[in-house]
């Protein structure tokens, strides 16, 4: 039987395209997976849409905590997963059909506890951004992720039998980008798998889409979750800014 894959899912007033998320989730070709979704004090009908695909779909889970972030909202999706796998999708962002099952199978063939993929970028209509095709790198280590987070938060799976749960430190943002760090002290590397297997939603409203408020939570990461001294953090900060000015 093929091994369970618990998707970690934070909803934050995503009613516009939360159903589009899971359906993606839906239509996969890997059907052995649990979607865990906990929702962080929606005011919109984010919860009453997942409570009507839940009802249809028992893979699909709804926990609730009330505006704590999007790290705590992560954590408890962690915290009550089952799965052999843990993979990672925001509430906006979309997989291909084959995401689970060529990332498990490229995982399991090469004995692989850390992987990420390939994906495109598209808009808040779900159209795709022209030339936005990211690419990865045949594998990554602690140290090259210090220079940019080259691992798409809505493309890693980890191995959650072998490296056991690994949470989020909460911080408001880079949380993901922490946790890549946190996995790559415990295994050597992580692995890319060079197949498009998601989409990343670029929306305008996003805390994410500040480069101003990336370099504050950049430098956060560097100097008080890794404990960098202030060269090395300004050294990483500096790298992340040129890796997104010439990748």
């Amino acid at each position: 039987m093929k091994k369970l894959v618990s998707i970690i899912t934070p909803c934050y007033n995503s009613s516009k395209y939360i159903e589009e998320t899971i359906k993606s989730v839906q239509s996969q070709s890997y059907e052995n997976w649990e979607m865990l979704i906990t929702d962080d004090g929606s005011t919109d009908n984010s919860i009453e849409l997942i409570e009507r695909l839940q009802m249809e779909d028992k893979r699909i889970q709804l926990f609730k905590s009330q505006n704590s972030g999007a790290a705590v909202a992560r954590n408890n999706s962690i915290k009550m997963a089952n799965g052999h796998y843990l993979a990672f999708l925001d509430s906006d962002d979309l997989w291909t059909s084959e995401k689970l099952e060529a990332q498990i199978h490229f995982m399991e063939s090469n004995h692989y506890a850390l992987s990420f993929a390939g994906y495109q970028k598209i808009d808040e209509k779900s159209q795709l951004i022209k030339d936005s095709k990211i690419r990865v790198k045949e594998k990554i280590s602690y140290k090259d992720m210090l220079t940019s987070n080259k691992m798409g938060c809505l493309t890693v799976i980890y191995n959650c039998n072998s490296l056991g749960k690994v949470y989020m430190p909460l911080i408001r943002k880079r949380q993901d980008y922490a946790l890549w760090l946190k996995l790559l002290k415990i295994t050597p590397y992580a692995y890319g798998l060079p197949k498009k297997l998601g989409y990343y939603r670029i929306r305008k409203s996003s805390i994410s889409s500040s480069k101003i408020e990336m370099l504050k939570w950049n430098w956060k990461l560097f100097k008080e979750i890794e404990g960098l001294s202030f060269t090395k953090s300004l050294y990483s900060v500096c790298s992340n800014v040129l890796y997104k000015i010439f990748k």
